[in-house]
């Protein structure tokens, strides 16, 4: 009998810890929650690439001077108040009080300008307002000045970009990094800090709570308001193929995937336990090409890339299902105040012959245009087979070269010839935020080598951009945007595929709090 009792008092203990040990393990999982981030994080600076996963990144460990509500309004972020003059030209700033940096240094004046200042040596709007500023002060630490030579009544968006090149600010010895050079210290003023210790690119990027970071008292819209952390860990987990994201948020080992592979759409939905989401308003996928070595330095060689192109073949083959895209040939989103249906030559529709006959009148000599081919990348990987075929359709010799996305984000900062390591052409994806205001979008440049990706030089394009920002209207602004697209055409600096839709992907009733906003946010999550 004793024995028995003994057993029994054995079995009760036992079964007693386990329960203690199942539910610590049940409430540490609750504390960490675990997404697939669109790609792979190599690049960790985000003022040097304009890649998402950086910027993403970026605002994880840094914040903004303001932020964009959900409604595209600007509002004050880091800044508590500002004044401008009636002509634009002084703009003062002053600073939130109790902010600082993840290592608990405070946030100053000097931290502000600094950062500002790279940004603006790498951003296409930040280099605009640059050659406009006559001078950039601290007045103390906690207030600067700017000072125009000429009026810029846009301060407030540049300041508030919300993606290509975010004004994220840095120490002033880490911002002191020269804009050509990536930064080596990562001590941010955002709601997390990132663990180095626990960084594998490849595998896993952890995040955890930045204590020291004091969000603002509104509730989180888009890039502005309280950015609040609820859980004690964030996992980036890497996987990049489509199906092995499926199976793994379906047994629940992980929490949500932030791009929804398209092929696995009608399973997703068809998944009681699984949620689609759309966080942030449609995207764009561009052709690029690269406009500083031969082919495409030549407009009419660009022009008859673009009339290869075939914006219903390349989109379903990428998007697969009818309800996830839209052919599009407006440069700006097709449902935006910015879009037009004045393109020029460019139809959406594959015009073989007249692409023929303008490489004949260019003299294009036949030798092999590298088209950058993403592999492992699941958003864009479908492309590029579709345009090779497309172009050799048109008369071009296609190259089309295999790699990771990390590494076709590398490579297309090389200015070297195709043969000798460069490119001619890729595609990519953009947001929102990207495409919310033509001075925020990256490939819309002509200023040469200061610009980005493909470095087109189009003296009349940056006249028209810097008409667009001194216009006083909406209206004036509607007609000089249009320009701007009929421009890009005529120099072929790039050309659009199609509008697209974003989703994401959360386990139903685990999952909760996503911010709508022009990029993907990632404070306010949740996990239940």
């Amino acid at each position: 009998m004793v024995n028995r009792n003994l057993r029994r008092l054995f079995l009760a203990t036992a079964l007693g810890i386990a329960s203690v040990v199942a539910t610590v393990q049940a409430q540490d999982a609750a504390k960490v929650l675990r997404i697939v981030p669109q790609a792979d994080l190599k690049i960790l600076d985000p003022i040097w690439t304009t890649a998402f996963v950086t910027r993403n990144h970026g605002y994880m460990v840094y914040d903004q001077l303001f932020g964009i509500d959900a409604n595209g309004a600007i509002q004050p972020q880091m800044v508590d108040t500002y004044t401008k003059s009636d002509d634009f030209k002084e703009w003062t700033f002053t600073l939130r009080k109790g902010l600082s940096f993840s290592d608990g240094a405070p946030v100053t004046s000097a931290d502000v300008i600094a950062s500002v200042n790279r940004w603006a040596k790498r951003d296409v709007f930040g280099q605009v307002m640059a050659q406009a500023l006559a001078s950039f002060e601290p007045v103390d630490d906690m207030t600067f000045k700017m000072s125009f030579s000429k009026p810029f009544p846009m301060v407030l968006e540049a300041l508030s970009k919300p993606s290509g090149n975010a004004t994220f600010i840095m120490p002033k010895r880490v911002a002191m990094t020269p804009a050509d050079q990536q930064i080596s210290e990562y001590v941010g003023s955002g709601p997390y800090i990132m663990k180095m210790d626990e960084y594998k690119p490849g595998a896993k990027i952890v995040y955890v709570k930045n204590e020291k970071y004091v969000p603002r008292s509104e509730d989180p819209s888009g890039t502005a308001g309280g950015k609040r952390v609820f859980v004690d860990r964030l996992e980036w987990v890497i996987l990049k193929d489509a199906q092995t994201q499926a199976n793994a948020i379906a047994n629940g080992e992980i929490d949500m995937i932030e791009w929804m592979p398209a092929e696995q759409y009608a399973a997703f939905k068809a998944n009681p336990s699984l949620e689609l989401v759309k966080p942030t308003p449609a995207g764009a996928y561009n052709l690029h090409l690269n406009h500083f070595v031969p082919p495409f330095d030549n407009p009419k060689i660009a022009q008859a890339a673009i009339m290869a192109l075939n914006q219903e073949a390349l989109m379903r083959a990428q998007m697969v299902n009818k309800d996830l895209y839209r052919p599009c040939t407006s440069i700006y989103p097709c449902d935006s105040v910015w879009a037009s249906p004045q393109t020029d030559y460019f139809t959406g529709k594959p015009q073989f012959e007249a692409a023929k006959k303008l490489l004949k009148e260019a003299g294009y000599d036949g030798k092999p245009v590298v088209l950058l081919f993403p592999a492992d990348f699941a958003v864009l990987n479908k492309f590029p087979p579709v345009l090779a075929q497309l172009l050799k359709q048109a008369g071009f010799n296609v190259d089309m070269q295999s790699m990771d996305w990390s590494s076709l984000v590398t490579r297309r900062t090389s200015k070297e010839p195709a043969d000798k390591g460069g490119w001619n052409m890729f595609i990519t994806g953009w947001g929102p935020g990207d495409m919310m205001n033509p001075l925020f979008f990256p490939p819309l440049t002509g200023n040469g080598e200061k610009g980005w990706f493909g470095w087109t030089t189009d003296p009349k394009l940056e006249e028209l951009k810097a008409q667009f920002m001194a216009a006083a209207t909406v209206q004036e602004r509607k007609k000089l945007a249009e320009a701007l697209q009929l421009q890009t055409y005529a120099t072929g600096i790039f050309a659009k595929v199609g509008d697209f839709d974003y989703y994401s992907v959360v386990r139903k009733g685990v999952v909760s709090g996503l911010v709508q906003s022009p990029i993907n946010a990632f404070w306010n999550l949740k996990k239940n």
